[in-house]
């Protein structure tokens, strides 16, 4: 792993214990609200796993999050967040099970309901979520500027073509799909509880 992967990984590594701490969850009750096992959790919050995409987001879930707060640095005592966020600052975190790459846009640990992401997804790429109704509602927009793609929300599809946007709630299972041989770039845009929120 090289040296931006093993940050993304400890950052996420203490977001999770952070945020799995904050709730006064034990790793049997996170396991039981995420759907994830305890031993993977445990690799997770000490950095010796490469959790896929997918794992994330159930960690996410349980821990009542969206996917992007669980790539914001750990928040430093004493330091306040800033409103800005340089290109430079913004990791990127490849996903081992279907190989796209997304980066956090928005600023780490801003007290704000929206989260930008950015995503390069390969061709022939298929994430499956199997997203939950969660309090509160978390509302997501898909913004497609390259390439085609294909979500499938529940029981609705829809193909998209640059330019197009997609509106959607995170309460079912949503797939995304790029069935073409050209790469898709996105732009997510994702508004529910602040991150750094604690339930």
């Amino acid at each position: 792993m090289d040296k931006a992967g093993t940050r993304i990984h400890a950052r996420i590594a203490a977001q999770v214990r952070r945020l799995r701490a904050a709730r006064r969850l034990s790793l049997a009750a996170l396991a039981t609200a995420s759907g994830v096992s305890r031993s993977m959790i445990s690799l997770v919050e000490r950095g010796e796993a490469s959790p896929t995409a997918v794992v994330l987001e159930r960690l996410a879930t349980g821990l009542g999050v969206p996917l992007a707060a669980l790539f914001d640095a750990p928040r430093e005592r004493g330091r306040l967040a800033t409103p800005l966020a340089r290109r430079a600052g913004q990791l990127s975190w490849r996903d081992p099970g279907s190989g796209y790459l997304r980066r956090n846009v928005s600023p780490p640990n801003w007290p704000s309901p929206i989260r930008i992401v950015e995503v390069r997804f390969p061709p022939g790429a298929r994430v499956a979520y199997e997203n939950a109704a969660r309090p509160p509602a978390v509302h997501q927009q898909v913004w497609v500027l390259a390439g085609h793609i294909e979500i499938t929300c529940g029981a609705e599809r829809h193909r998209l073509r640059p330019g197009d946007c997609l509106a959607m709630q995170l309460d079912r299972p949503i797939v995304f799909a790029n069935r073409t041989r050209a790469p898709a770039r996105y732009v997510v845009v994702v508004a529910g509880a602040s991150a750094g929120e604690v339930a």
